[in-house]
């Protein structure tokens, strides 16, 4: 599971619907794998305004990457930062969780990762 689309995901229990809390999902005892692949810059450019940036920090600080601004660069920033711009292609597009959990610090629950895939199917009583 690339780490751009744990940005698009919060928890799946009815009653964490309504609370603030359940976004994001908290990544716990993950193993990382970064996959190469060839740099897209109109692609970040199109990704960064549908961010949650706040969102985004927390995740990459909680997972040891700390090179991101509290604030999410301009399209002018990145064009002129080209460290930037790396940094960012390699976290959202190239870092993927391959094991490990996500949990929600709404109702604590853990979705498995397994061979990158979270299972988010919930049991019966949460639904």
């Amino acid at each position: 599971m690339k780490l751009l689309t744990l940005n698009f995901l919060s928890c799946a229990v009815k009653a964490c619907k309504s609370s603030s809390a359940s976004f994001p999902l908290h990544p716990k005892d993950c193993e990382l794998e970064s996959a190469e692949i060839a740099p897209n810059p109109k692609l970040l450019f199109n990704i960064l305004p549908r961010i949650d940036w706040d969102a985004l920090v927390v995740t990459a600080s909680e997972l040891g990457f700390t090179s991101l601004k509290a604030t999410p660069p301009t399209n002018e920033e990145l064009e002129g930062d080209e460290k930037m711009m790396t940094d960012l292609h390699t976290l959202l597009l190239e870092t993927q969780i391959m094991e490990g959990s996500l949990v929600c610090a709404n109702c604590g629950h853990e979705y498995k990762v397994k061979e990158g895939i979270a299972n988010f199917l919930l049991p019966n009583h949460l639904v």
